[in-house]
């Protein structure tokens, strides 16, 4: 798995139920830059207010499994059995990470939205992500942006562009020129780091560029 995603490759599955798994290596690859992360004001406002208590590596299996449930306008998902086993086996080995987002509920706080990737020297694959609540899953991402900044990465692969991820100023780039941002990114030595103190994460945040 960790030769793969160093060469550029990343594994899908065709249906939740399927049981081969397909490695994709697209011609065009998103790519969001951590130093031109967009974050709104609106975003920001939500995102410091508080109203989410935000983790990381709190529930990794909660998250993989809320990400490969059905949900409205998605019936069917990638993430079959062997991905959530695979997944499992790389966070256990310290190279597959989870943010969490979670809301007040009855007997104790809800999973609501959250995010899982994999990390290798300075860049971070993000796999997928879920919302149960409003801007749950964008709380997550702007909080996984805020600490690969801090902690050195220079890479964060959204491996597909969409509309949802182009608010945050994701764009494509060709195969060979993704290729060449990897094979820099996976060199350097960035840290995962779950104990980051949350003043530092904050002021994180407050650098990242607004309307």
């Amino acid at each position: 798995m960790l030769r793969a995603y160093r060469a550029g490759l990343f594994p899908m599955a065709e249906t939740r139920r399927g049981d081969r798994l397909y490695w994709l290596d697209p011609e065009q690859r998103g790519v969001l830059p951590l130093d031109r992360f967009h974050l709104s004001r609106r975003l920001r406002r939500t995102v410091l207010s508080g109203g989410f208590t935000v983790t990381t590596n709190r529930d990794f299996h909660g998250v993989i499994a809320a990400c490969a449930a059905p949900a409205e306008g998605r019936e069917d998902t990638w993430i079959n059995p062997e991905i959530e086993r695979l997944f499992g086996a790389l966070h256990r080995m310290g190279h597959a990470h989870s943010v969490e987002a979670w809301l007040p509920g009855d007997g104790g706080p809800q999973l609501v939205g959250g995010l899982y990737g994999v990390a290798l020297g300075g860049a971070f694959f993000g796999e997928s992500m879920f919302s149960r609540a409003r801007d749950a899953s964008k709380v997550a991402l702007v909080h996984l942006a805020a600490r690969l900044r801090l902690f050195g990465f220079t890479l964060l692969d959204a491996q597909f562009q969409t509309a949802h991820l182009a608010q945050f100023g994701c764009h494509e780039v060709p195969r060979q020129f993704y290729k060449r941002l990897l094979s820099e990114a996976v060199e350097e030595q960035a840290r995962w780091d779950d104990a980051v103190d949350a003043d530092q994460v904050r002021a994180e945040i407050l650098k990242l560029r607004g309307d």
